[in-house]
């Protein structure tokens, strides 16, 4: 089944296939990244290793293109190692370099490092100072980079002045200014963070879908229950839900730590409303929950009847998982906006690896 065929029939593109959001200060930060674009040595453009396509900015590709440039596919740890190999393989074929991270280890950041150190050896002998830009759209994990960047930088150089910290958050467009600090000495390197910008308007749907699904567009220009919709489409027309199967039951791996550093989505927002900080039965009632979600979508779409193929068919089956997911995420039967509270509660299982790696995009063809 074509996926742009069902959106459009489930009534996606009812604004013309666009989704619109350009906050006003976008606009002067493209011209102020454009300005400094000019002036860097090396960008580190950051995109989401989930959508390592439908993550870059088309409009500053021309000018990204000409630069010497790493793309860093941040978020590796929510991305599926099985795929990862072939993206790291059609970045070479289009002689670009690229490196999956993690933004928040330390190990995974020295990496970047050192590649961005090889990339800038010619220029080190030749020049004072030299400039890196870190770009990308929001909520890719640029300013969790920076603050990496910026403590190695401190580890290394103590005497540094310290810089403040750039601002984390769960929604995008946090940062809107550009900042920068040094890095290294003899040379001196300056490392600029700039705000995430996305184009005026993203005339593909699936691709703003898989932003907004991502969280670099903010869920309320898309609507939760929408981006939902797409996400199972995805899940049950990929076969995914079946792949749960071998996963039913199994304890999930590492939630505890995932509880204090996952800082884009808050796992605690799953726990029953209370007082009590979060504790170790808290722990165990998420990874209840993961299962019990895991083992409805596999149900259902293991026990339904009809064609995936067809459009009727898939949305049917996405209404009945909406029903069961009510009941596995214990959102009472009569609550009201329930379908949203369901959406809500789904969107931080997948944002947060719950659900498992994924990588939404498809791998070009290297021709």
């Amino acid at each position: 089944m074509k996926m742009k065929g069902w959106l459009g029939e489930m009534g996606f593109n009812k604004s013309g296939g666009k989704i619109n959001w350009f906050p006003g200060h976008m606009a002067a930060a493209v011209r102020a990244i454009r300005h400094r674009l000019k002036l860097s040595d090396l960008v580190i453009e950051v995109r989401d290793a989930r959508i390592p396509l439908s993550s870059a900015n088309d409009n500053l590709q021309p000018m990204l293109s000409e630069k010497r440039r790493v793309i860093a596919l941040n978020k590796k740890d929510l991305a599926n190692p099985n795929i990862m190999h072939r993206w790291i393989r059609y970045f070479d074929s289009c002689k670009q370099e690229c490196l999956p991270i993690n933004a928040h280890s330390r190990s995974s950041v020295q990496k970047l490092l050192d590649l961005v150190e090889l990339k800038l050896k010619e220029l080190i002998t030749k020049e004072p100072t030299l400039l890196v830009m870190v770009v990308g759209v929001p909520n890719v994990g640029k300013s969790a980079l920076i603050n990496s960047i910026h403590q190695i930088a401190l580890s290394r150089f103590p005497v540094q002045q310290k810089m403040k910290r750039a601002t984390v958050g769960p929604l995008p467009g946090v940062t809107q200014d550009i900042a920068g600090f040094k890095i290294a000495h003899q040379p001196s390197i300056y490392v600029l963070d700039a705000p995430g910008v996305l184009v005026p308007s993203i005339p593909d749907i699936e691709t703003g879908l898989k932003l907004a699904l991502a969280g670099s567009v903010k869920d309320s220009v898309v609507g939760e229950e929408r981006i939902v919709q797409y996400l199972l489409a995805v899940l049950n027309t990929r076969g995914t839900p079946l792949h749960w199967r071998h996963l039913i039951g199994r304890e999930s791996e590492g939630l505890h730590h995932e509880l204090d550093d996952t800082p884009e989505y808050n796992l605690k927002d799953l726990l029953p409303k209370r007082r009590k900080p979060p504790n170790k039965s808290d722990i165990y009632y998420i990874e209840d929950m993961v299962s019990e979600v895991q083992r409805t979508l596999y149900t259902t779409h293991s026990e339904f009847n009809g064609s995936l193929d067809d459009e009727d068919n898939l949305e049917t089956l996405i209404d009945q998982q909406f029903e069961a997911l009510q009941s596995a995420l214990k959102i009472p039967y009569k609550a009201s906006g329930a379908r949203t509270m369901v959406s809500k509660k789904f969107l931080t299982l997948f944002r947060t690896g719950k659900l498992g790696p994924f990588i939404l995009d498809d791998v070009p063809d290297a021709s």
